[in-house]
């Protein structure tokens, strides 16, 4: 049986490989739509390849100009055509890889209709976990992990009981910035933040990665995916990124899921699951070549975002969602050029210490603070 895929944010990173997996297995997956933001030239692209039934972008013009281009095709813009292709019901499968807490509302307009989430999109749960995981339960769709991490660790509770689990040990490559002080990262420019040493991924995601609060999003969306406490998730340095995640049970044993740097990896999977297709052109991890595996415990005074998104996780309610709203505009402004790279931290965390919490908010609650909270780390810059 085809799985048929609806892809949000189809032009990014985990997006194009997406693509690629489903090029690659012709007769298992169909891309039935997907939502490109402003890459017009890339979706153009992917149109001659994919004849999908909706397409959306970012802009009504560019919407406008698709549509006469491709007439037979529905091509709808902005918010509302991500919940379109998100909530198509020709998909069995959301593939969720667009950037940020855009993702949430499509998110949950997917769950309602009843479609299996495929979950790229780190946001989504930091932002609003509480009421997708919820919706999933009372809708009764599954919520499959697309990052490494999280497949790592699914895939290592496959067949185990929950209960006995002890520990889940989260790996860390370190990002572009491992082996800097604090007093190295002063002046560090956006070209060298963008270079990461083992993963291909997006601008937003690799300054992520360089100042760890990728991980500690990992660790918020590992708390929510698999209803495990703050206490019990452990971060490890690890460089080679071989070892992707662990679980570590009672009895003290500890299984690992080990691969080589690769998202298609985990991509496929949670689109075969429970199923595992084989990948002809993949390469085989081979570790006699590689070798030694390193690892490191964390210094948090050193990744201090990290330490900024477990505290944030631990208080829970709106608190997520200031820190994933300060970080992602904090992030495009050193993007931007506009703050030097420790700024950052400095602004999420001015986020957070100015926020009165509030617990187990609504979805129009979460937007509100999400909308403000972006405009007060605009302001402190001003």
């Amino acid at each position: 049986m085809t799985k048929r895929i609806s892809l949000l944010g189809a032009t990014g990173s985990i997006g194009l490989q997406t693509l690629d997996i489903i090029k690659e297995h012709p007769n298992k997956f169909q891309l039935v739509s997907f939502s490109a933001g402003r890459n017009i030239n890339q979706t153009r692209a992917i149109l001659k390849d994919f004849p999908v039934e909706v397409v959306s972008v970012a802009l009504e013009e560019d919407a406008l100009q698709l549509q006469t281009e491709f007439p037979k095709l529905q091509v709808v813009f902005g918010d509302e055509g991500l919940v379109q292709v998100a909530a198509n019901t020709n998909a069995d499968v959301l593939v969720n890889a667009v950037l940020g807490s855009v993702g949430l509302k499509p998110t949950l307009e997917a769950i309602k209709k009843g479609i299996t989430i495929a979950i790229a999109n780190k946001e989504t749960l930091v932002t609003a976990g509480h009421l997708v995981m919820q919706a999933a339960k009372e809708n009764n769709v599954p919520i499959l992990p697309v990052d490494s991490e999280h497949s790592a660790l699914f895939q290592a509770m496959n067949g185990e009981q929950r209960s006995q689990i002890s520990k889940l040990i989260i790996t860390a490559s370190g990002g572009s910035f491992r082996d800097y002080t604090r007093e190295e990262l002063k002046n560090v420019a956006v070209k060298d933040a963008l270079n990461h040493p083992n993963w291909s991924m997006g601008a937003k995601i690799t300054i992520d990665s360089a100042t760890m609060m990728n991980k500690g999003l990992e660790v918020i969306e590992a708390h929510i995916l698999f209803n495990t406490s703050y206490d019990d998730i452990e971060v490890l340095l690890h460089r080679e990124s071989i070892i992707h995640s662990m679980v570590e049970f009672n009895d003290t044993s500890i299984i690992a899921q080990l691969g080589t740097p690769d998202m298609r990896v985990p991509i496929q999977y949670a689109l075969s699951y429970p199923d595992r297709f084989e990948r002809s052109n993949a390469k085989r991890l081979n570790l006699a070549e590689i070798g030694k595996l390193h690892f490191e415990e964390i210094d948090y005074k050193r990744y201090h975002a990290l330490k900024l998104a477990i505290d944030a996780g631990r208080a829970g309610g709106t608190m997520t969602t200031v820190l994933n709203a300060a970080n992602e505009a904090a992030v495009a402004l050193f993007l931007q050029e506009k703050i030097a790279f420790l700024t950052i931290d400095e602004l999420i965390e001015r986020a957070m210490n100015e926020h009165i919490n509030i617990a187990r908010p609504n979805l129009e609650t979460i937007l509100h603070v999400d909308a403000e909270t972006r405009k007060n780390v605009q302001n402190m810059i001003k």
